[in-house]
């Protein structure tokens, strides 16, 4: 199991993780605990006698057939790539929706979150009905949880994202059909 991520979050995911796992490691790209974690956190990590800290590291890459089974950890420093076992990896890396890959394909806000539903620029999508709660500028195209602008960064707020989402979802394929065989 491994967490990445330097801030709080991270470290307590860590720490609550290490009660059930027999291993833990957490993957933080600074150079220490301390510059991005509570005290309290750090002492305890370092207690923990399954936690293993890999500082100045990222995760570059995940495999498996069906189900995650390794990770590739990158030594910031060295360029090294080590690849760890791993069956579950939570990812605590901040609030920057890092959604660089998507310029030019929906419409983001001016820090990269996605924007939808009412919040939409229509000037930059396609004419015809305006987009659904949880749809970007690009119709059939849904965006929820943390990525989205406005949302509430909580993983209830979230959870409530994807089942909103699902019902858009059947929404706009119950108008595909409709458009299709009308």
């Amino acid at each position: 199991m491994a967490v990445t991520g330097g801030g709080n979050s991270a470290g307590q995911a860590a720490i609550h993780l290490a009660a059930f796992a027999r291993r833990v490691t957490l993957v933080v790209r600074a150079d220490s605990l301390e510059s991005g974690m509570s005290d309290y956190l750090v002492q305890q990590i370092r207690h923990a006698p399954n936690i293993e800290v890999r500082l100045g590291a990222e995760v570059v890459g995940a495999e498996g057939d069906e189900l995650l089974e390794r990770l590739a950890i990158r030594d910031r420093a060295s360029n090294a790539v080590e690849t760890i076992p791993a069956k579950l990896l939570f990812v605590l890396i901040g609030a920057m929706p890092h959604t660089d890959w998507l310029a030019g394909a929906v419409q983001r806000d001016s820090k990269g979150f996605i924007v939808t539903g009412h919040d939409v620029d229509l000037g930059t999508r396609p004419a015809g009905r305006t987009p659904m709660s949880f749809e970007t500028s690009v119709p059939g195209v849904f965006a929820v949880g943390d990525v989205r602008l406005g949302s509430m960064k909580r993983v209830a707020s979230a959870v409530g994202d994807g089942a909103g989402a699902v019902q858009n979802v059947h929404q706009y394929m119950e108008e595909l059909q409709k458009t299709a065989s009308g």
